[in-house]
Order: structure tokens, then sequence, then C-alpha cells
């Protein structure tokens, strides 16, 4: 792309800023991450972060203080939910950044240079996706989408039959810690069976944790409020967010496609639901039950 737009100091200094905060954003990562390869790979794009840093100390003139918050709200990304999520989120929102780089004027020559480490970063960044809680995506699909599925359908059920907040809580939570034990034991099962090389006993971890994270979820809206409806609705709405995030988080950690994902989880759960509100009303209709 032909580069002929005049640039600002003011803009340089932006250039410069951001420079300067990825280095210590992934100088704390490379401290942090397990694998010597993973750490030598996130040292050495910190190094190159402040290579660029200094190459556009070289326009200004001065220094800049790093993004405080940046550096701060990535490295914690990064510690909860995963290094690779933390970069793949981090440089999404760099796009603009390197945009601009593209339309900086052809005098600049270190820009290509620049513009290349920028590239050979994302290949580099590529090549880590070999995080263990990547590893075991599967396992936490079906955790969560069978709770989803299952438990939607059983609240719903529960919430036209039984009219009583207590009692769908009780009956819930009892059905979902039964169900959270047995897809663990499944799933360890089936990884032990499968040459995969995951283990076992990880993949049944993350398989019930998902399950039973998602039963507190859904569950919960009915062990603080009395409206039976109302705490179906937020089960509901807690449901699409549970979807939501882990189709977000999956979507940026691969790079892959987020609305199909999450529609699909979405409609499945919700269709799941709605039959059993339906099996619920005439289940009660043929008992005369009444709570």
């Amino acid at each position: 792309m032909k580069r002929s737009r005049e640039v600002n100091t003011r803009e340089i200094e932006r250039f410069q800023k951001n420079e300067i905060t990825e280095h210590f954003i992934y100088k704390n990562l490379s401290s942090r991450v397990k694998g010597v390869k993973n750490r030598r790979v996130l040292a050495q794009i910190a190094d190159d972060e402040m290579r660029h840093y200094t190459i556009w100390k070289h326009y200004t003139g001065r220094d800049v203080a790093p993004g405080r918050f940046r550096i701060w709200f990535y490295t914690l990304v990064s510690m909860l939910f995963g290094f690779t999520f933390g970069i793949r989120l981090m440089e999404k929102g760099e796009k603009n950044a390197h945009a601009a780089y593209s339309m900086l004027p052809a005098s600049m020559t270190e820009v290509n240079g620049i513009m290349r480490d920028e590239e050979e970063h994302e290949d580099a960044l590529l090549a880590l996706l070999d995080e263990e809680r990547l590893q075991y995506t599967g396992s936490i699909v079906l955790g969560l989408n069978d709770a989803l599925v299952e438990l939607m359908g059983v609240l719903a059920g529960l919430t036209f039959a039984l009219q009583n907040t207590t009692l769908v809580a009780l009956t819930a939570s009892i059905t979902g810690f039964a169900a959270a034990l047995s897809m663990a034991a499944s799933e360890y099962l089936s990884t032990k069976s499968e040459p995969n090389g995951n283990n076992p006993l990880r993949a049944a971890l993350y398989t019930g944790i998902a399950y039973a994270f998602t039963v507190l979820v859904l569950v919960a809206p009915y062990l603080f409020l009395t409206d039976i409806y109302l705490c179906l609705g937020l089960s509901f709405f807690g449901a699409v967010l549970v979807i939501g995030f882990f189709n977000y988080y999956i979507a940026v950690a691969r790079n892959v496609s987020f609305g199909g994902r999450f529609l699909e989880m979405v409609g499945l759960s919700f269709t799941v639901a709605a039959l059993s509100f339906i099996a619920g009303y005439f289940i009660r209709m043929a008992f005369g039950i009444e709570v």
C-alpha cells in the first residue's frame, strides 16, 4: 500500500506508548507462562516491542510512559483465562494500529520492519496454541452444553409443574449435582479410551467444573427470588451470558467465528427448554398437581 500521509508527533507518541505498553505486557507474561519455548517466544516479542519503542522515540525525541491500566488488565486476563486468550484479545485490539502503520509516509523506512515484526509475532503466537485449557476445550464444551441443554429443560419443566422457587431450586440443584458427577465420570472413561494424549482425570475435572458452574448460574435466581417466572427468565438470561462468554473465549483464543457457534448453542438450549416447559404443563394437568 502506498504511504503518503503526513504524520504528527502526537500520533507517533501514541505508537510509542503502545509499543512500550506491550513490551511490559509480554515481559510480564514471559515470566509467568509455562514451558521454555513459550517463555522464550514471549521474551523475544517483548524485546522486539522495546526496539520498536526506541525507533518511535527517535522521531519524538522523548520518553513516553506505558499504559499502566492496559498492562494490569491484559496481565490479569491472561492469568485468569490463559495467556493465549489474553494475547489474542490484545492483538485483536491492535488491528487499527497496524492499518495506521501502513498509511505512514514512505520516508519512514523503519515502519516496514515494524510491520514485518508484527506479522512474525502473530505467526509465533499461533504456535503457542498448545495451552492446557485449550487442549481440553472439548471437555469444557461437553460440560457447558450438557448442563445448558439438560438443566434449562429441567428448570422449565419444574417451573411450571411445581410453581415454587424453593422446590425448583432444591430439585434442580440435586439433579444438577448428580448430573455433573455423572458427566465427569463419563468424560473420564471416554478420554481414557481415546489415544488423544489428554489426561482422563483433568478432562473429567474440566467437564465436571464446567457443568457445576453452569448449574450454579442457572439455579441462582431461584435461591434469592420468589417470582417463579422472573426466576426462569433470569435463568434464560444467565444461560445466554454463559454461552456468549464461552463462545467469545473460543472465538478469540482459536481465532474462529463467534456468531454461528453462539446462535447454535442458544437455539439448541432454548428449544429443549421450550419443549420441557410444554411437557411440564401437560404433566401438571395430567396429574392435577397443585403446589
